[in-house]
């Protein structure tokens, strides 16, 4: 007699193999990350500040999608560790623009093999990555009520 699938099994609910291939990725990436003094979200929120040099906290916690409740601890570990700068804007004291300072700039070279250490532990095919990439953002968007 066959047994009737349970919606309740863990192996059937889709959120498992999510979360758990999320966490153990991550889990590997942290060992990388650790070396160089970073956790993941460190990592991401650098990455957004490499990118657009000049950024406020708004534009990283949407990039990023972290509140300002989490976002701001984790900025003041990064400027303690000599990575970056806040400023408050002077004409509005509530704004506060990120910039990078040389040590900063000088981890990007550190972290740069990050996104490709990623990668090779999916064992995916650069087509399958290509995919999975898609389907998660759309997935991510979907959840939290955007549009693509």
């Amino acid at each position: 007699m066959k047994k009737e699938k349970n919606i309740l099994d863990v192996e059937t609910q889709v959120g498992f193999p999510l979360y758990a291939a999320t966490k153990e990725v991550f889990r590997a990436c942290q060992v990388e990350l650790t070396r160089l003094g970073l956790t993941y979200t460190q990592y991401l929120a650098m990455s957004v500040i490499w990118e657009l040099k000049r950024v406020n906290l708004k534009a990283i916690g949407e990039r990023i999608f972290l509140d300002s409740g989490t976002l701001t601890p984790l900025l003041k570990k990064l400027e303690l560790k000599g990575y970056i700068v806040r400023e408050r804007l002077k004409d509005d004291e509530r704004s506060m623009v990120i910039t990078l300072t040389t040590k900063g700039k000088a981890l990007r070279k550190k972290v740069r093999h990050i996104p490709e250490f990623i990668e090779s532990k999916l064992g995916l095919s650069s087509e399958e990555t290509e995919q999975l990439q898609g389907l998660l953002f759309k997935v991510l968007h979907n959840v939290k009520g955007d549009n693509m």
